[in-house]
């Protein structure tokens, strides 16, 4: 760093000038500058999930290549990799930004009037933005802002001055998918037909698309740098702009976004946070994501360990969620997504498996969304899934950590809800019992509610699923209605896995108990033999689960054995030493 001042932590900022001039970290990424350089076409896009950095990279990007800026390259870049290893490149061109995450998508009208002004805007600020080197822009900006110009006719202006100028074009476009995810999320809002019209012949975006084509072709754009968040538009705008390259599955930029741990150390060494200070498995939350097979490391998101550091911080222990809520996923987009009983099906699979084997696509339209890889593959893209290995001609995905697992426990249990002849919810009892858990040493209240209100109301759609994975996830997501715990899926007792450990949430320190919980399912039919047998399997499995290296030490663990027999009966056994050989039978 370029001061013996402490720095700050850039959550939230995706300004590289700022970062830079201004004492914030910034962990350097600009040696993919030099890789991007290396490919044969420069017209490039790269998808990742919500969050993940990608619009701090572009910022990098036009410091780096805007003409504007060579003067000031030594103090922004002298000290990185690109600094010390320069390209015949750099600040050889003039910068045209496009950021289309502030498009209003509330109907068809507004989305056409946002887009359009969208373009003009960047259009005259990218006049405005080259002042010194283009000639006699006043006149005509004025005239631009005031609308006398349509969309591509000002992107036509702009164009003119650069090639007047007899410079070259990087045209960087920001959230390109933007508005093709709301219509995902909101469905018949707009309609597919709306869609369709606005990317094929005469609609706006495949127009605006075909134009920077044209031009790239022509020579007047020399590179484009495109990220999103999905290939959703990518097969629909084949022939409007189909000389890019997709490179957001090549383990070459596997780390190209986010943070490696190596990463996250560097950050936390040079704001001063000392191991001790964390006291949750930042892995086990925030790690886990994989863009390629072969890739060598699996990738923090970002946001969420900055989010967590600023915590720390500020507060010196963590007062507020581990999960950073502006990461949360829209629920009418994952709504949107399992619309239809395959879908749900495979969500479900997902949900109690933690993974799914299949191929990526790689491009795709609108109106394929309901096939099955197009599904997984969505969720690969939002970061819902990500890479664990390769698996025969295929991938074998994964649910990337327990932050991600939860937004599956949460909609596994709106299905349910949803789709299921279920009584209004009672939030209040619900908290109550898992504070009886929590403070009470008390397992029967939760689970007589969820037995009650939850299991005996399944639909036989749900009921066809009904077994020891799906009891599981849908008491975990039972448990989220209140944070005092820490709920996770088998957690590694080693030897063995707990079905479910109930851990102290940090923020709550003065809970008393927590728990083991291990689960055996029956089908009413059961013979008793059968439910004996399942019966002593559970107990020594739990006792050595509690008597483990990673448990026997926890303060006030408590455990227990809970085995349902159908969806409405269920007995507990519980083996701490509080309360040893209890059973409840319903």
């Amino acid at each position: 760093m370029k001061t013996s001042k402490t720095p700050r932590l850039p959550y939230g900022n995706a300004d590289f000038l700022r970062l830079r001039t201004g004492n914030f970290i910034y962990v350097d990424k600009t040696r993919f500058i030099e890789l991007l350089e290396e490919e044969d076409n420069q017209s490039q896009i790269f998808i990742r999930p919500r969050r993940f950095g990608k619009s701090l990279f572009l910022s990098t990007l036009k410091y780096y290549y805007d003409v504007n800026y060579k003067n000031d390259f030594e103090q922004l870049f002298g000290d990185l990799y690109i600094g010390q290893n320069p390209t015949t490149l750099r600040n050889n061109y003039v910068v045209m930004e496009f950021n289309f995450s502030g498009i209003d998508t509330s109907n068809a009208e507004t989305f056409r009037n946002s887009f359009a002004e969208s373009i003009r805007r960047t259009a005259w600020r990218f006049i405005e933005n080259h002042n010194n080197i283009f000639a006699n822009t006043k006149s005509v900006v004025a005239q631009m802002k005031t609308h006398l110009y349509s969309a591509l006719e000002s992107i036509d202006l702009a164009l003119g001055f650069a090639v007047s100028a007899k410079v070259k074009i990087f045209v960087i476009i920001d959230e390109y998918d933007h508005f093709a995810n709301d219509i995902i999320a909101m469905g018949s809002v707009f309609g597919e037909d709306f869609y369709k019209s606005m990317i094929t012949a005469n609609g706006l975006v495949r127009d605006f698309y075909e134009k920077l084509k044209s031009e790239t072709d022509s020579g007047t754009i020399y590179k484009t740098f495109i990220t999103g968040i999905s290939p959703v538009m990518l097969d629909d705008l084949t022939s409007g702009f189909n000389i890019a390259t997709n490179y957001s599955l090549e383990s070459r930029y596997n780390e190209m976004l986010g943070f490696t741990r190596k990463e996250v150390d560097e950050v936390m060494n040079a704001v001063g946070i000392e191991t001790n200070q964390i006291d949750i498995d930042m892995e086990y939350y925030y790690n886990g994501y994989k863009f390629n097979g072969e890739a060598e490391n699996t990738i923090y998101n970002s946001t969420m360990v900055l989010y967590f550091f600023g915590q720390i911080l500020k507060n010196g222990k963590l007062l507020k969620d581990l999960i950073d809520p502006n990461l949360s996923i829209d629920p009418k987009r994952l709504k949107r997504l399992v619309r239809n009983e395959s879908n749900r099906d495979i969500l479900i699979q997902i949900i109690k498996d933690g993974g799914i084997v299949s191929k990526i696509v790689e491009r795709f339209s609108i109106n394929k969304l309901d096939s099955d890889s197009h599904l997984i593959s969505q969720l690969f893209y939002i970061g819902l899934l990500t890479i664990k290995e390769a698996h025969l001609n295929g991938l074998r995905l994964t649910i990337p950590n327990y932050s991600i697992e939860r937004i599956y426990w949460e909609q596994l249990r709106q299905l349910v809800e949803d789709n299921s002849q279920l009584v209004k919810m009672n939030t209040e009892l619900v908290e109550n019992s898992i504070n009886d858990l929590a403070f009470e040493g008390n397992v029967h209240n939760f689970v007589d509610y969820v037995s009650q209100n939850a299991f005996s109301k399944l639909s036989a759609y749900d009921l066809q699923r009904f077994d020891e994975k799906y009891i599981k996830v849908l008491l975990l997501a039972y448990l989220l209605l209140n944070d005092i715990y820490i709920p996770m899926s088998e957690f590694e007792a080693v030897p063995g896995f707990v079905d479910i450990f109930l851990q102290r949430n940090p923020k709550y320190p003065q809970v008393k108990y927590e728990w083991a919980l291990e689960l055996k399912y029956c089908k009413t039919s059961a013979a008793p033999s059968e439910i004996e047998q399942k019966r002593k399997t559970g107990l020594e499995q739990l006792n050595k689960y509690v008597n483990s290296p990673r448990l026997k030490n926890r303060t006030n663990l408590k455990s227990a054995l809970i085995i349902f027999i159908g969806k409405d009966k269920y007995e507990i056994i519980e083996t701490g030493s509080a309360a040893s050989g209890n059973v409840n039978q319903l």
